[in-house]
């Protein structure tokens, strides 16, 4: 079967003011710094302040993204979106369902709760190949994907609020 690559999402016009929490997993670094270099060309062209953080693992990504929104809120800086970065390959054990599954699920629960633009550019592959296809600025561009879905969240959300 052929991949597709994403559509581009249809408005990316800058976005002044807006604040992003840009959260990338370090555990398969050459696939990560690809995934954050897909992101940051998308997050330079809205021409949104960003805010990186590495965590060690995908499992991090959620519990960082909360400790983050909550010490930005209480300093008066909130962040308007959220793009989550990172790659877990499936392995030999469980342990691929469980990291996929709960960084997943925890990114959406927060997402929600707090009603934050969330990109979730966190790759679930069977290989290492199918990781760097997705990863690939030139093939799937996950990563400007994901930074592309968290800026028309925030568009929305801007929109609604009337600004």
């Amino acid at each position: 079967m052929a991949q597709t690559k994403p559509k581009r999402l249809p408005d990316e016009t800058p976005i002044i003011g807006a604040r992003i929490l840009l959260i990338e997993s370090r555990f398969h670094e050459e696939i990560a710094d690809e995934l954050v270099a897909g992101a940051l060309a998308r997050l330079e062209m809205a021409r949104v302040k960003f805010d990186p953080i590495a965590v060690p693992g995908a499992l991090e990504i959620p519990v960082a993204a909360a400790i983050s929104l909550e010490a930005a809120g209480n300093a008066g800086l909130p962040y308007d979106g959220i793009v989550a970065l990172g790659c877990v390959i499936r392995g030999e054990t469980e342990h691929f369902e469980i990291v996929s599954h709960n960084c997943a699920r925890a990114l959406m629960d927060l997402a929600v709760a707090r009603r934050i633009a969330l990109g979730n550019g966190v790759l679930t592959v069977n290989t290492e190949e199918q990781a760097w296809t997705r990863a690939r600025r030139t093939e799937g561009n996950v990563g400007g994907y994901a930074a592309s879905a968290a800026l028309a969240l925030v568009r929305i959300a801007r929109a609604r609020a009337g600004r």
